[in-house]
């Protein structure tokens, strides 16, 4: 029998009608009585969200999901804390799970906040004294003293966000289990947050963390699950799973990108001093060839991230261009970015025009030292690698 804490998914399939999208009012009865007639002589279609995911959680784990929209993390959260059933497969999860996988998840909006905590709390097996013992605590974390006696349904997001993940954190579950609903709250909540997630960590509780914000992530979980339309495609050091996910992401904003443009790039390449290979606090640079069609003034932006277009590094420049071809080249001093694969981003703009939509370039790869990280902190790590010299009396 598995211990409290533990979550084991085996094979789990989970699927869902598929529904035409374009519907009028007008024929929805005739709608309903088509699909019907369907399903009753072809089986109906569906769409699977979940495919043959298996995996291991053990008690006192900290594992991240990760994933693009529509991969099926939502799915497998409520999956786990049973709010809806697998079509296939075995789940099994042990001991009180408190889960905030919506921002009124558990919370019924025709109560107060005093009467959701008690609600709550009864669900999850707690006797009315355990819940009043950590009462004033749940309060205080959400901080709606002055709310706590007001229906929920006349909460804003955030206070209900606030309440939620305080009620699901403050009443020690076995197992918690946190959605992208703490993107809700401001930047003071959302460290709140990521301290009590260590603190019930430190108490052996298991935690499973879907957000899009790597990051937090990787400071957060030391291991992480890859959903990719409802397949697990890898599962492992959070690092490694992160770094994977980044790399997909970048290659299908490639695939998306047009080349139709008024300025467009043709040649972008990325060296270390002298053509060696890019290295950490090393010189680095960065050459481009671009090709208008016209004399033009514009804005070249050039960025370097580990994936999505929110970059670690941004430079520009105002350039002026006759028609034809340019050479750009960008010289970086010092290079600071820990060892791992990095991803170059190109842009050009005229006033509120893209004249070359921002867009990654070039992949190249740092050689260098791994980036410093305490092995169960939960802080943010930074993306950046920095001399230091430490001196201990």
């Amino acid at each position: 029998m598995l211990p409290d804490g533990s979550l084991r998914a085996d094979r789990v399939w989970k699927r869902f009608r598929a529904e035409s999208a374009s519907r009028s009012a007008r024929g929805r009865f005739d709608g309903w009585r088509q699909r019907l007639a369907t399903s009753r002589a072809t089986g109906g279609s569906y769409r699977w969200a979940l495919r043959d995911v298996s995996f291991d959680i053990a008690p006192g784990e900290a594992v991240g999901l990760v994933g693009r929209n529509g991969s099926g993390k939502s799915t497998l959260l409520k999956i786990l804390c049973r709010v809806m059933y697998q079509h296939a497969g075995a789940v099994d999860v042990r001991g009180r799970v408190g889960a905030l996988i919506e921002v009124r998840a558990g919370i019924h909006p025709e109560l107060t906040g005093r009467e959701n905590i008690a609600l709550y709390g009864s669900l999850l097996g707690l006797s009315r004294r355990q819940v009043m013992s950590r009462f004033d605590d749940i309060v205080d974390f959400a901080e709606i003293p002055e709310a706590i006696d007001r229906q929920v349904k006349f909460y804003s997001s955030g206070m209900q966000v606030r309440l939620g993940f305080a009620v699901a954190a403050f009443l020690e579950p076995s197992v918690l289990l946190i959605d992208e609903v703490l993107a809700v709250g401001d930047a003071s909540f959302q460290q709140k947050c990521l301290d009590r997630m260590r603190h019930v960590l430190s108490q052996g509780t298991t935690l499973v963390f879907v957000s899009h914000d790597l990051a937090m992530v990787e400071a957060t979980c030391s291991r992480a699950l890859w959903l990719d339309e409802g397949v697990l495609r890898f599962d492992g050091d959070s690092r490694d799973v992160i770094g994977a996910y980044r790399r997909s992401v970048e290659e299908m904003a490639e695939d998306l990108f047009s080349p139709d443009s008024e300025v467009r790039l043709l040649k972008a390449e990325v060296d270390g001093l002298g053509g060696r290979p890019p290295a950490t606090d090393q010189p680095l640079e960065i050459r481009l060839r671009l090709e208008a069609g016209e004399r033009r003034r514009f804005l070249l932006l050039v960025g370097i991230s580990q994936g999505p277009a929110s970059p670690i590094i941004l430079v520009s420049d105002e350039v002026t261009s006759s028609a034809g071809a340019i050479d750009v080249q960008c010289d970086l001093e010092s290079l600071p970015l820990p060892r791992g694969r990095y991803f170059l981003w190109v842009g050009c703009f005229e006033r509120n025009r893209d004249l070359l939509p921002w867009h990654p370039a070039a992949s190249f790869e740092v050689f260098g030292a791994r980036l410093d990280r305490a092995p169960s902190a939960i802080v943010r790590l930074g993306p950046v690698a920095v001399k230091t010299t430490w001196t201990i009396t």
